[in-house]
Order: structure tokens, then C-alpha cells, then sequence
């Protein structure tokens, strides 16, 4: 997306010596050897550049599912647009991770994440695509609902469009969820009962 603010949304996952790039777009370069690079959307406005990025890899961006070293990385679909859009549910060492930057219905397949990566173009209504009215965005406040209703461990915002950007301006919070930064590292964690109240 082109953010005012903020370099296109992706996300470098490492695990062991595996490296595999989401997404992305110029300003958001990987840093290290990648073993792969996946899209949610391979129509997306960023697919020229994406494909010169990746390229210096030695790699072409796309869609699909990855096995590697103990780490399993499945293309998900999601409703988002006129054509098939994806997700990813990331999975190694008894965690799951879902990498979903683009949606306009919550994704099932997120249920239960111990880490989720999730859309916030619009801030507290959705964004409804012109033409048509195919597909669109959720906004940030039904994210945060539907995620912590359907066991969602950590929420983190990316792909932060100008309406939610407006609402941090303005001081605004999520009702849950915190928003992602660049360059910060996030780690799935089991999460250990509270011995206050005794919920996971």
C-alpha cells in the first residue's frame, strides 16, 4: 500500500536458518539470503517492483505453501477483492503466526493464533471498494473484536491505512492489539496460565 508514513507492509520471517519474505515493496527490503518469497495478492500495485526486488534474490514472488526445516508456512485464502487473495498461517515448534494484512472478513483459519499479523487500513468502519463494491477492508476496531472473540493470543497492526493513521494522530486506541513498528521483532510465545484468574 502506499502509506504517507510508513514503507509497504511485509514481514521477514526467520526460523533456524530458514528466511522467507512476505510481502513488501521498495523502502521494505530484506536484509539477509531468502529462501522465498510469498504474496497475499499476486495482482497487487506493488508486483513490478516486487518482482525486481525478489529477483536480486534470485527468487520470483508467488503465492504457496513452504516446508522448511520444521517450519510450515500455508496459503490461506481470505475475502479481500475481485480476485483470490491469500494469507498466511505460519507454523514450527508447537506456535502459530498468521501474517493477514489484507482482508475485509475475518479469516477463521487465524482462530486461536498465538500471533497474528492483521489488517488496519480503516480505523472504525470498514473501506468498501468503488466499482462494484468487491471486496474492501475491516476495519481496525472489528479486527481487534473478532480477534480477541476467536482466541487471538497477540494482535499486531500492519498495513496501517490513512484513516487508522488520522486516529493515531488524534490519540485514539485500539480496544486491543497494538500497532506494528518497522524493523521491530515479533515472537510468537506459549503463553502460561495466569495464576490470578487461571485463563490462558
Amino acid at each position: 500500500m502506499n502509506s504517507p508514513r510508513y514503507a509497504p507492509a511485509g514481514l521477514l520471517l526467520r526460523h533456524g536458518p530458514s528466511a522467507v519474505a512476505f510481502d513488501d515493496g521498495p523502502g521494505a527490503e530484506p536484509p539477509v539470503r531468502l529462501d522465498a518469497w510469498l504474496v497475499t495478492d499476486e495482482h497487487a500495485e506493488l508486483r513490478s517492483a516486487l518482482r525486481r526486488m525478489a529477483a536480486e534474490h534470485g527468487l520470483v514472488p508467488h503465492t504457496g505453501n513452504l516446508d522448511l526445516d520444521g517450519l510450515a508456512v500455508r496459503a490461506c485464502p481470505v475475502v479481500h477483492t475481485s480476485h483470490p487473495a491469500w494469507g498466511y498461517r505460519i507454523e514450527a515448534d508447537g506456535l502459530v503466526a498468521v501474517w493477514a494484512p489484507e482482508f475485509c472478513e475475518f479469516p477463521a483459519w487465524a482462530d486461536g493464533a498465538d500471533l497474528m499479523l492483521a489488517e488496519a487500513a480503516g480505523w472504525d468502519r470498514p473501506i468498501r471498494f468503488r466499482g462494484g463494491g468487491v471486496g474492501g477492508h475491516m476495519s481496525v476496531r472489528d479486527v481487534a473484536t473478532e480477534a480477541q472473540r476467536r482466541g487471538v493470543r497477540r494482535l499486531v497492526f500492519a498495513h496501517i491505512g490513512r484513516p487508522s493513521l488520522r486516529a493515531i494522530d488524534a490519540g485514539h486506541r485500539s480496544p486491543w492489539g497494538e500497532w506494528g513498528s518497522e524493523g521491530r521483532t515479533y515472537t510468537p510465545a506459549h503463553v502460561r496460565n495466569r495464576p490470578e484468574d487461571g485463563r490462558a
